[in-house]
């Protein structure tokens, strides 16, 4: 479950099961419009077993999804999308933990309608996935399977508008004012500021709420291909709120060795803040996943060591003593349709 202590993407309704990919031409006027609706999504499980300690003693790294060990299941993903001419909608719904965890009652990952006033400036208006961070809710768009403390300790998605311009072939902005971070309904009265400035697909993120929730966060997304076979992803934030936060950074070395398969590490530091305590823990993560495609299926084994700093021991070991320490072995079955 995320905490309060990232471009991303989406042409994500659900029809009672059926799916379906139509393309529709009306004439109206003396004018043919083209009118799509389009259906995709994913479903996801896996298995997961400790390496450290023992099945029999639950515990769990401390970031979201995940979470649960012998056979489990992540979620359901069924998404919508109809575009005409200038406007569309996406509705993008979620069953299953993976998906509980992150949206909560509503089985609504993403609910908006955006307007394309121009070949530069869109407006989007609904609930929308966050623009913080490098990993997002779907395992689809991730490397790895198991997700980051920096993506399970910042917003998952938000409701309000949106203004994204194209302002040159390399620069981009975006503009939003919402509800609090993972708030449908608005009870208090307060709002949240956002905002994105990008470059050549690198991207600086804001987000303010005065306190109310998150407080303030900045972000940094990036990546940068170094070899024709090595990608080298970037995510680095830094989160306030009154003296309680967290900060840390992370990078995705991914190297492809064909087509099907490719082996990636994310190597992450994450420290939480607060002004109650004055060694506040840290940890470093460590998650070496292999990614093997076969038509839609992606198969990914992956390895994770957890290890936390100072006199911070939330594990147990095999021997039921407390540790800094957690280590396990999982692997995943992700098919997108």
């Amino acid at each position: 479950m995320k905490t309060i202590i990232n471009t991303k993407y989406v042409k994500n309704i659900i029809t009672s099961g059926i799916m379906l990919f139509t393309t529709v031409g009306v004439v109206a006027q003396g004018k043919e419009e083209k009118k799509e609706i389009s259906i995709s999504g994913s479903v996801d499980a896996y298995y997961q077993t400790n390496l450290s300690s023992s099945d029999t003693t639950p515990q769990s790294f401390g970031s979201s999804f995940a979470d649960e060990l012998g056979f489990a299941l992540g979620m359901a993903n069924i998404i919508a999308t109809y575009e005409g001419e200038k406007t569309g909608v996406v509705a993008d719904v979620v069953f299953g933990p993976r998906g509980d965890s992150a949206v909560g009652d509503y089985n609504l990952n993403q609910l908006y309608a955006y307007y394309n006033v121009t070949e530069s400036t869109t407006l989007t208006m609904g609930r929308f996935n966050t623009y913080l961070g490098y990993e997002v809710i779907s395992p689809v768009a991730n490397f790895n399977y198991s997700t980051s403390y920096l993506f399970s300790n910042g917003p998952f998605s938000h409701v309000g508008l949106k203004a994204d311009f194209a302002l040159s072939d390399d620069f981009s902005l975006m503009l939003a004012i919402m509800n609090v971070t993972d708030t449908n309904n608005n009870l208090t009265g307060v709002y949240s500021a956002g905002a994105q400035l990008g470059y050549a697909s690198q991207f600086l993120n804001f987000y303010y709420d005065g306190g109310e929730v998150l407080g303030f966060e900045i972000d940094y997304t990036g990546g940068f291909d170094l070899t024709e076979n090595l990608f080298l992803g970037i995510n680095g934030a830094y989160a306030d709120n009154d003296g309680e936060g967290f900060s840390g950074a992370a990078l995705y070395p991914q190297y492809s060795t064909s087509d099907e398969f490719t082996i990636g590490l994310r190597g992450e530091y994450f420290s939480t803040r607060s002004d109650a305590i004055s060694d506040n823990p840290s940890v470093l993560a460590l998650t070496l996943t292999g990614s093997y495609t076969v038509e839609n299926l992606i198969i990914k084994p992956e390895i994770r060591l957890d290890s936390w700093g100072s006199d911070f021991e939330p594990y147990f070991n095999a021997d039921g003593a407390a540790t800094k320490s957690l280590s396990s072995f999982l692997i995943a079955a992700i098919y997108s349709f």
